[in-house]
């Protein structure tokens, strides 16, 4: 998609956001059906404003990228695909950059199952109180 917007003349960061939410909205329910098997109830709070907010970097990321890529391959004459070429790799190279990072955001937050990162907390705070009401004066 990404490549096709950009061949027809369209700027870097249209063909990046037009591309991202063709793949995004798929990715939505492939990563939570397929990947992370998760069905029934939706947290609004956990997997939509997470998935959201973890989209949204990506995308300003890709489209920084790209817009910085097309201005360096000016000088390399048109017609030849090569900028087409080295632009959609821009735009390639942020999500395979990303891919860990995004994982592991969707592991332990977005699509846990068991909330581990807020159970992690509760538990530190309850470690902490429990601590505290423990003392001797």
């Amino acid at each position: 998609m990404f490549a096709v917007l950009y061949v027809l003349g369209a700027g870097t960061t249209t063909c990046s956001v037009t591309a991202f939410v063709a793949g995004a909205i798929p990715n939505w329910f492939l990563n939570r059906r397929w990947a992370w098997r998760r069905s029934g109830r939706l947290a609004i709070g956990r997997e939509v404003v997470g998935y959201v907010a973890t989209s949204i970097v990506a995308l300003v990321l890709a489209s920084a990228a790209t817009a910085w890529t097309k201005a360096q391959v000016q000088s390399i004459p048109a017609g030849h695909g090569i900028r087409v070429a080295l632009v959609t790799a821009s735009y390639l190279a942020v999500f395979a950059l990303l891919f860990f990072a995004k994982f592991a955001v969707y592991e332990f937050w977005v699509f846990s199952e068991h909330g581990r990162v807020r159970a992690a907390l509760r538990s530190r705070v309850q470690v902490l109180r429990t601590a505290r009401a423990n003392r001797t004066p």
